[in-house]
């Protein structure tokens, strides 16, 4: 690859391919958001009366707000009517994830949507199908996934704990599931009302997240913790709060950064005015995702890309971002130090 030494000074252009063959991990990535439109037309075809074309296909995907993102999304996700359907978009998933270097990815799949609005599919196909196909995808690409089982917050704390009880009972046949998460509405799901939850769940040996402080006040985040959040997705309100941004570096709680995804779901402004590179300055355990990836227009190389090119970031920096993202996977110790391994000796 090129730069020998790998520092790029600071406000060096971005080279695309050096950051493409960076390993590096995806930590915040919603599957049933990593649709792209060429597979959306093959769901179509799956199951619509009139299938769609690929232009209208790709129409779907602009939008011009956060409830138009929304409406996207469902049209989206409601083309999945099978366990089949699954298996197929986690096959692509992982194959535009190797595409980009991403050597592992941690992915939430949202049990709250299936229990809710799919009752006819079970979630032990369901889950049975995705593993067929992460296998299979991990055999030919490489790259290994991880689960993450996610929760509805805005649902309420009853209908979360069915989905945290069928995470503990199917790990015991599919160990790659590893964590439990809640999404949705924070201001209509606060975190707090999932303490017990959150405990019961560590003791079956599930890892805890959390989205946290994406809309809201700082307030959120400090739920999340106080829960036992062992890594916080967004976390856009810390900046608002000194105190929680020394009790992150202290403690360093992984932060699941989305940058433009906060960009198009307009929770932030401007690029200019994300946290990234203060919380890096800070010493925070910054990592970058990509979280619906089609949605915004913007994968993970992307990202790296993006964030590299606007905040300044040299290329060792780039590395500790990588690296932190290798650290704050749920992945086994020895899997890790390979890993890491990879990232240091990357030139």
């Amino acid at each position: 690859m090129r730069r020998g030494d790998g520092v790029n000074p600071a406000g060096g252009t971005p080279d695309r391919e050096w950051l493409r063959g960076l390993p590096k991990c995806e930590l915040h990535l919603h599957l049933e958001g990593t649709i792209v439109p060429e597979t959306l037309v093959v769901l179509s075809q799956r199951h619509d009366a009139e299938p769609l074309t690929l232009e209208a296909a790709r129409a779907l995907y602009v939008y011009a707000d956060f409830i138009g993102f929304l409406m996207a999304f469902k049209q989206v996700s409601e083309r999945l009517q099978a366990p089949e359907d699954y298996e197929l978009i986690t096959y692509e998933m992982v194959r535009r994830l190797s595409a980009q270097g991403v050597r592992h990815a941690e992915v939430y799949i949202s049990f709250g949507i299936l229990l809710r609005f799919k009752p006819q599919l079970s979630l032990e196909s369901v889950t049975e199908a995705i593993e067929r196909s992460r296998l299979r995808a991990e055999r030919e690409f490489g790259t290994t996934v991880l689960w993450i089982i996610d929760a509805v917050r805005h649902f309420g704390a009853e209908e979360a704990a069915v989905v945290f009880a069928k995470a503990a009972e199917l790990r015991s046949t599919y160990p790659s599931i590893v964590g439990i998460g809640i999404g949705g509405d924070e201001a209509r799901g606060p975190a707090g009302d999932f303490r017990e939850l959150y405990a019961t769940a560590k003791a079956a040996g599930l890892h805890l997240t959390a989205h946290a402080g994406e809309s809201v006040p700082a307030s959120s985040i400090w739920s999340a913790i106080n829960i036992g959040a062992e890594r916080i997705g967004h976390a856009l309100s810390a900046v608002d709060d000194p105190e929680l941004l020394d009790v992150l570096a202290e403690k360093q709680i992984a932060l699941e950064l989305n940058v433009t995804s906060n960009l198009r779901t307009g929770v932030l402004r401007s690029l200019e005015a994300h946290p990234v590179r203060h919380y890096f300055e800070r010493g925070l355990m910054v990592t970058l995702n990509s979280d619906d990836p089609p949605m915004f227009g913007s994968d993970l190389l992307d990202e790296y890309v993006l964030v590299q090119g606007e905040f300044e970031f040299t290329d060792e920096q780039m590395r500790e971002l990588a690296s932190n993202s290798v650290e704050a996977s749920f992945l086994p110790a020895g899997q890790k130090l390979d890993l890491l391994r990879a990232v240091e000796n990357y030139r």
